[in-house]
């Protein structure tokens, strides 16, 4: 990770190196907490964060779900990033990592005497999978283990506990020699990547899933929406594996991963075995959007001034 000058704590600017929390801090031990990632593109015009005032609503609704009060409104979070980014001066595109925690004062797990710290991170950051693979795609396995199912946890909250699930499914992936992986539900209907919202191409026809066990994507939304100002049919609905292994296109998309294609699955070559048509398509139609070069979207950056 490449460090920069200052994070953001409880309402301060703080020096990078002395950014940190104590050993007993609750979220370390019991996993309560959200956050959310958020990435900020050097355009023409400057510096801009890509939907900001989404990204920061989803985080408030995270920490309702799991039963944190934030101390910070959305509005004030919305500004930190801004502030944030004005006093680091990045000279390339960011990634910003914004966490509601419970910080040091009680132990135990009932967690609502737990004092709520926020802070927001930033820092220099290419492409998730690699220039490479938004080019040629990544080769993805299917995990052994199930997205956390809806009876057990809240998939709608981006929570530091949920992804500890995440974390053993890239593992396997990546020890089994894939780059990436992808989740089932406890249905066996495909979810999502570890970290990414997952589309495929049958016959022209956009395809993603709904979101009933995950999180609602930021990213697949706009993807989906600029699906449709192209023109390109979509559908939202229940994909299973080995439909997946018959797609003449698949790729995954997230605030980290963009849109990366898929060339593989399972050791089964999708579609050419290169990044697709639609996807290409969608690929450059979005870095259109990001990097400001698309008014019809311009309403989603916002830029710092």
């Amino acid at each position: 990770m490449k460090e920069a000058k200052s994070i953001w704590m409880d309402g301060k600017l703080v020096d990078w190196k002395d950014a940190k929390v104590h050993i007993l801090t609750h979220t370390l031990h019991y996993g309560n907490g959200v956050f959310e990632g958020t990435r900020a593109y050097k355009t023409d015009k400057g510096m801009a964060i890509f939907r900001l005032q989404e990204h920061a609503k989803r985080l408030i609704n995270s920490a309702k779900i799991v039963a944190i009060c934030p101390t910070f409104t959305q509005e004030e979070i919305e500004r930190a990033h801004i502030e944030l980014l004005k006093d680091n001066q990045f000279n390339s595109n960011v990634y910003l990592r914004a966490i509601i925690y419970l910080g040091y004062g009680v132990m135990g797990v009932y967690h609502k005497n737990a004092p709520v710290q926020t802070s927001i991170a930033a820092w220099e950051w290419g492409a998730y999978l690699g220039d490479e693979g938004l080019e040629k795609g990544i080769r993805v396995k299917t995990s052994s283990i199930v997205r956390n199912s809806t009876k057990s946890l809240f998939g709608k909250a981006k929570a530091v506990g949920n992804y500890l699930n995440s974390q053993m499914a890239k593992f396997e992936a990546i020890e089994c020699g894939y780059e990436e992986a992808l989740l089932l539900d406890d249905n066996g209907m495909i979810a999502e990547g570890s970290g990414e919202c997952f589309f495929i191409v049958r016959n022209g026809v956009l395809i993603t899933p709904p979101s009933d066990s995950v999180l609602e994507s930021i990213t697949q939304d706009s993807v989906i929406q600029i699906a449709k100002d192209l023109g390109i049919p979509l559908e939202r609905r229940n994909i299973t594996r080995d439909e997946v292994y018959i797609a003449d296109e698949a790729f995954f998309v997230g605030t980290a991963a963009e849109v990366t294609p898929i060339y593989e699955l399972d050791s089964r070559v999708i579609g050419s075995g290169r990044r697709g048509e639609v996807t290409h398509k969608l690929q450059n139609a979005f870095f259109d959007v990001v990097y400001g070069r698309n008014e019809r979207f311009a309403h989603w950056l916002t830029y710092i001034k």
